[in-house]
């Protein structure tokens, strides 16, 4: 497995990604009709724009496939104390379980720290089994709010790492 900065020639496989995760990490969560309208080419059309923004991209590939990604930046919204975001982190399912989402969340806070971010929040669906993964690593639940997809609200949580600095050096 390789971690590594994301580039523009990364978009349509960054794309692949995003809606196969979306499909089996949202299914039964998220409205049917939205993960069956979710279309690679115009998710490629939006991380190729995505990947010109001040923002860190990383993705993970296994045998030159690319197989997941992370990206992160200044936080969108503001969460008292939290001074960055991570936007998202996918794996393709088959690859879960096996420290990729760890090593791509630990780039990215190591990333972020470089250009001087202290700590970092996330926002995901309550419903979404990830929330584990956020406090095995290391983050607090910290908020909720609802948020809309596909035409239904749906509850969301934000979890945050204080620190960096313990995300990156695995403490």
């Amino acid at each position: 497995m390789e971690i590594r900065a994301a580039t523009g020639q990364d978009a349509g496989a960054i794309a692949r990604v995003h809606v196969e995760s979306w499909k089996t990490t949202y299914a039964g969560i998220v409205p049917e009709a939205y993960l069956a309208s979710l279309n690679e080419a115009e998710r490629e059309a939006s991380w190729e724009e995505w990947l010109t923004l001040d923002v860190d991209v990383f993705v993970a590939e296994v045998d030159g496939e690319v197989v997941g990604f992370v990206s992160g930046g200044a936080l969108r919204d503001p969460i008292e104390e939290f001074d960055a975001e991570l936007f998202a982190i996918y794996l393709l399912q088959r690859e879960q379980g096996r420290g990729i989402g760890t090593a791509l969340l630990r780039r990215l806070a190591g990333s972020l720290k470089d250009r001087g971010f202290r700590s970092m929040a996330v926002w995901v669906l309550e419903d979404n089994a990830s929330g584990r993964f956020y406090t095995q690593s290391g983050a607090l639940r910290v908020r909720s709010k609802e948020m809309e997809v596909g035409g239904v609200m749906l509850p969301v949580v934000a979890y945050g790492w204080a620190d960096l600095g313990a995300i990156d050096s695995g403490a």
